[in-house]
């Protein structure tokens, strides 16, 4: 069904978004053994711009950091982030004093609203072995009425997001998954399966926007269909980050492209190739109202993006409470969130 495919682009550097979703930034590092304090070896940062570094130099960047790699304390207002660690951990501080550390899995939908400081620093845990860090941060715009909603942020831990396998009898090594981070995910015969809910104030918390975010594995001679989607003014993007060669709607393809879907088809995909086949599905509803942004803030128009400048500057979104501009929790911390006003930490599930 070719006709299922309306449009096959290469696949930029952050992922070019659709309405709602304004980008996705892909990391992939692949950090050397730490240097017994969570940072980066003093030997390996020679000849990098630290403070401003996504050289990529030996695979990895140092972003805005000069030894723990990371995004030291920056303010944000307008939109949402959600981020999908798959491998690696990252430390969150921000203005509202919450704090937490996450990853292996684990997903962090945080709201900026009016206005919040936050920081997100990757800590190398392994002193033996190379740590790598591949994360997903999405920006999902927030519609006009919510755009100066309190901030907060929701964990969606690992343990509570469904996973579906399609079990292969002849291939016991066979990879054919389905991540659902959001919206639900209803495999052909089966029922619908349903993440954990997202922040009370994303454009995500109401079902009839059609919210999806699905990453896909599968492993060479897997197939999997896509369940249709009925309504005609859903967006449907496939950004295929890790591939050989692949079909989809019966469209032989190669390599990292962005692929947009018509609705109301169930498009089956099929990995043709020798390697691991990556796909990361988003889908909604768009908002449909005019985007001005700049730098850390999302608006409208832009009377708004200066008033949210001067806010900044005048207010600095509540101060920043803590000792460092990049906080990095004890090694032995392990994945927890605390919340603003809470002396308890909410952690991971035991399963």
């Amino acid at each position: 069904m070719k006709n299922a495919v309306l449009n096959v682009t290469p696949l930029t550097a952050p992922w070019s978004g659709a309405d709602p979703f304004l980008f996705c930034a892909y990391h992939l590092d692949h950090y050397p053994a730490s240097d017994g304090d969570m940072g980066v070896p003093v030997e390996a940062l020679g000849g990098r711009p630290l403070g401003s570094d996504f050289s990529r130099k030996n695979g990895f960047s140092m972003y805005h950091s000069e030894r723990v790699p990371g995004f030291p304390v920056h303010p944000h207002r307008g939109f949402e982030t959600v981020t999908f660690v798959r491998r690696g951990y990252v430390d969150h501080a921000d203005s509202l004093g919450a704090t937490a550390r996450y990853g292996a899995g684990d997903v962090q939908w945080l709201t900026t609203g009016k206005g919040v400081q936050h920081a997100e620093m990757f800590p190398l845990l392994d002193k033996g072995e190379d740590n790598t860090l591949e994360l997903f941060q999405i920006w999902l715009n927030l519609p006009a009425r919510n755009k100066f909603v309190e901030p907060e942020f929701k964990m969606l831990w690992a343990e509570e997001i469904p996973v579906w396998r399609n079990v292969d009898s002849q291939n016991e090594q066979a990879v054919n998954d389905v991540t659902i981070i959001a919206g639900a995910f209803k495999p052909a015969g089966g029922e619908a399966i349903v993440p954990p809910s997202p922040a009370k104030n994303s454009w995500a918390a109401d079902e009839s926007n059609k919210l999806a975010l699905w990453a896909i594995r599968l492993s060479a001679g897997q197939r999997l269909t896509l369940p249709e989607e009925l309504d005609a003014d859903v967006v449907r993007t496939l950004y295929v980050y890790e591939a050989d060669t692949y079909r989809v709607a019966g469209q032989q393809l190669s390599g990292k492209t962005q692929i947009e879907l018509l609705p109301g088809a169930s498009v089956e995909i099929e990995n043709t190739g020798d390697g691991l086949l990556q796909i990361m599905l988003m889908q909604a509803k768009p908002i449909g109202e005019p985007v001005a942004a700049h730098g850390p803030f999302v608006m409208n128009n832009e009377a708004e993006l200066h008033q949210a400048f001067a806010d900044y500057r005048s207010t600095q979104f509540g101060g920043w409470p803590w000792p460092s501009n990049g906080p990095v929790h004890s090694a032995d911390a392990g994945r927890f969130a605390r919340y603003p006003g809470s002396s308890v930490d909410d952690r991971p599930p035991v399963k």
